[in-house]
């Protein structure tokens, strides 16, 4: 065979494969993929955004590691300050990707919040792992669960805050969802905050609020420093939900595909590694914990990303569904009924005025092709469907079926 043959050929092989996304080619076509210039990541160095929570794990690890090198890219992990600078930066490209709260980039590319702009999401980062914590206070007088918070609220008449992170982001929808679950209403019962997730616990400190929901290790920090107890885990709310995103734009994906697709691949494969064993997962908290990261002492980090858990109030509990970065590999598919949902919490409380196309929006920002070319260089296995089906605190079943009844049929919205 001629080298202009052999050259045609495998040029065309590539182009097939790339097509269909790898999946279902043998393992000696898949090499020859990721071997071809073709396919090299246009981009080599990234700058990838985080904001300094325990969920970021998998993003430093996959630079720290040198996991990146491997898919010919070099991620530069940046630190940044609140999730309103996330958005910024990812919007005016300062940013390539970003480590991102799953709400936030549905609500940019909604123009829920702020600048509107058509974003990407790659996979999902983690699930499970946050948790709404309730001031001391609160507890001395018995609000140590949604349902004493409920009494309290409704006995002793004052004005409550409580933070999130984001207005469309995760946190805000794990405490709406769980406050109307105990028949307060957000919009009305309280009053709703927004604060960086670093700032939560000297906010509590001072008083300015009487809860929040925010990322680890943060809730148990406030528990650490005697000003806080844990109400609830998200994972309680809504068991394996999803949580921070490896989200960009989506002329970022269009202009650097083969980068996206190395950079998704990359963090695969760190998460896979964090999740292997409790010697990686302490190692990741040491590295994590540091000063360019989250700054924040080892204790504050590595009980409960082994699922060590504690209260505050002298209560402790194993808890298999703490936070995962792979588990089996079914944590980080972008599935289309996880964004939908976002959706109808968007307009269940008044974030958008009409019910949106939910899955055409969600086809649009969820990029599972490029999940699964990334899936296939990283060996993660793929779920058979790109819905899944949970029932949520409160009872109700959430399967992406019926998304305009789903949201309209909540008794507390907007």
């Amino acid at each position: 065979m001629t080298d202009l043959l052999k050259t045609s050929l495998n040029r065309r092989t590539v182009l097939q494969a790339a097509t269909v996304g790898a999946v279902g080619v043998s393992p000696a076509l898949r090499a020859l993929v990721h071997a071809q210039g073709s396919d090299a990541p246009e981009k080599k160095e990234v700058k990838i955004g985080f904001i300094p929570l325990t969920d970021c794990a998998s993003v430093v690890m996959a630079s720290v590691l040198g996991i990146d090198k491997k898919y010919g890219v070099t991620i530069i992990p940046t630190k940044e300050a609140s999730w309103a600078g996330v958005r910024d930066k990812l919007v005016n490209g300062e940013l390539d990707f970003a480590h991102v709260l799953y709400g936030l980039v549905y609500g940019v590319h909604l123009g829920l919040a702020g600048p509107k702009k058509d974003m990407a999401v790659l996979m999902n980062l983690n699930q499970n792992g946050q948790a709404i914590t309730l001031s001391k206070k609160l507890a001395d007088k018995g609000a140590v669960n949604g349902a004493g918070l409920a009494k309290l609220m409704a006995s002793e008449k004052r004005e409550y805050t409580f933070a999130q992170t984001f207005p469309t982001g995760t946190h805000a929808m794990w405490l709406y969802y769980w406050l109307a679950a105990h028949g307060i209403d957000p919009m009305k019962d309280a009053k709703v905050i927004t604060v960086p997730p670093p700032q939560m616990v000297a906010n509590m400190r001072v008083g300015n609020m009487d809860g929040f929901c925010v990322g680890e290790p943060w809730n148990h920090r406030a528990i650490m420093d005697g000003i806080g107890v844990t109400a609830t885990t998200t994972q309680d709310i809504w068991k394996d939900h999803p949580e921070k995103v490896l989200g960009t734009t989506s002329e970022f994906v269009q202009k650097y595909p083969n980068t996206a697709r190395a950079v998704t691949a990359a963090i695969l494969e760190a998460g896979r590694w964090i999740d292997e064993s409790l010697g990686n997962k302490n190692k990741m908290a040491e590295t994590i914990a540091g000063k360019a990261y989250v700054n924040t002492g080892v204790d504050a980090i590595n009980q409960r990303i082994l699922g060590r858990y504690q209260d505050g109030m002298g209560k402790t509990w194993d808890d298999p569904n703490h936070m995962k970065f792979y588990n089996d590999g079914t944590v980080n598919f972008p599935y289309l009924s996880d964004g939908m949902w976002f959706l109808t919490q968007h307009k269940r409380w008044g974030l958008l005025k009409d019910h949106p196309d939910y899955a055409g929006v969600a086809k649009a920002i969820n990029r599972i092709d490029v999940y699964k070319q990334a899936a296939t260089a990283s060996k993660t296995p793929l779920p058979k469907s790109d819905m899944r089906t949970h029932k949520l605190v409160d009872g109700v079943v959430w399967d992406g079926k019926d998304p305009k009844k789903y949201a309209d049929g909540f008794k507390i919205k907007a």
